[in-house]
């Protein structure tokens, strides 16, 4: 008989919905769906998930329909979440609602986009991606009449704003301020750790880029098969597939060692997390919280084999001269349309100039900062455009 997955006992350690903290605005329960199964859906249905569509990972997303793009990146963030969660005994919703959420908060074009950002509203707080991504979840969607935001729960949005640990040091940052206003009315307990699912989530995203970014450069030419064999966890797996299956070309070779990348990687995190558990003896989800370090975690020769992959992709892909051109044209379209909207935000849609209105320099500059950052990569190339080029007034 072929050996068929078992699921674990559930962990001690694991959020159980039933007793989650709720939601700040309270509402009934749903007949259907836990409550962390719920959050998973509105974020799913709300307008900030849809733009992912057009916005980059690496690559702008109008240069290729099989480039990841930051809705199939959170897909992918999400299934590795769900699979790992539900192997380690967790709840593989909460997982699976944190990764997908992870992203709301990215501006178009990626890093590039989020560096402009924070470099044109430095004068304002700067910006940041996670603060974005929950603003976006507790302010910025309007799809409830009773309240803004989407009302998520408490674990969810403590996953969002603390996946990748303790807060606490970055609250007095201008750019934090939202934080630190809506922790002050309902307590996200922002000196802790998060809970084991919302740390999957965050693993998970480490697990997709890394490998996905492979592929892409690949794909795209950046690099080739045979500059990876020297590098580390890569490199050991393409020559295991190349003799193994000596009969694949070079696309499946690709796929297959990437397919394998994964694999390893979830089965270390696996191994490492498990062997924390065991070791620290927690048994509860305020034991993980309370922990002063995270559970879910690389093992350490995982950690070194990765840091020199990333070494890597860095010099090879990231910094690559075709990715550096579109990495100044993005940051030229975002520094114009900010600068123009700041100056002059009687060009911007009706109900973003109105939300600029009877407010300071900053918080104007914020009303700026917070359309620019939901657009997607062909919009805000689109809007560019229509501003600055004459041969659109045709």
């Amino acid at each position: 008989m072929p050996h068929r997955f078992q699921p674990p006992p559930r962990a001690p350690y694991a959020e159980n919905a039933l007793l989650s903290k709720g939601r700040r605005h309270p509402e009934a329960e749903s007949r259907t769906r836990t409550p962390f199964a719920r959050d998973r859906d509105r974020i799913i249905h709300c307008t900030a998930f849809r733009r992912l569509k057009e916005k980059t990972q690496v690559f702008v997303a109008h240069e290729g329909d099989h480039y990841r793009t930051r809705l199939t990146h959170s897909l992918e963030v999400a299934q590795i979440a769900r699979s790992i969660s539900t192997a380690l005994g967790l709840d593989n919703d909460l997982a699976e609602t944190v990764a997908l959420a992870h992203d709301l908060g990215h501006p178009p074009f990626g890093h590039a986009g989020e560096d402009q950002l924070d470099d044109s509203m430095k004068p304002w707080g700067g910006f940041d991606h996670n603060v974005q991504t929950f603003r976006v979840a507790a302010k910025l969607e309007h799809r409830y009449p009773d309240f803004e935001g989407l009302n998520l729960t408490w674990e969810t949005l403590e996953g969002i704003i603390k996946h990748n640990g303790p807060v606490t040091g970055k609250l007095e940052r201008p750019s934090w301020s939202m934080v630190r206003e809506f922790n002050a009315g309902w307590d996200l307990r922002l000196d802790s750790w998060a809970s084991t699912e919302a740390q999957v989530a965050a693993i998970a995203d480490d697990i997709a880029y890394n490998n996905h970014d492979v592929d892409d450069g690949l794909q795209a030419g950046l690099f080739r098969l045979e500059e990876l064999l020297d590098v580390p966890l890569i490199g050991p797996i393409l020559h295991g597939v190349r003799a193994e299956r000596p009969e694949l070309d070079e696309r499946l070779t690709r796929l297959e060692a990437v397919r394998r990348m994964i694999g390893a990687m979830i089965d270390d995190v696996m191994g490492e997390t498990l062997r924390r558990a065991t070791a620290t003896g927690v048994a509860s989800p305020d034991d993980v919280r309370g922990l002063g370090h995270a559970l879910v975690a690389f093992s350490p020769d995982m950690h070194e084999d990765l840091s020199r992959l990333r070494a890597f992709l860095m010099e090879r892909m990231y910094r690559h001269w075709k990715v550096n051109r579109t990495r100044s044209q993005a940051k030229r379209i975002l520094a114009d349309m900010f600068a123009l909207f700041h100056n002059e935000p009687e060009v911007l849609p009706t109900e973003w100039f109105a939300l600029s209105q009877n407010c300071d320099e900053a918080a104007r500059a914020r009303v700026v900062c917070d359309y620019i950052a939901g657009m997607t990569d062909r919009f805000a190339i689109e809007e560019h455009r229509r501003l600055f080029q004459m041969d659109t007034w045709s």
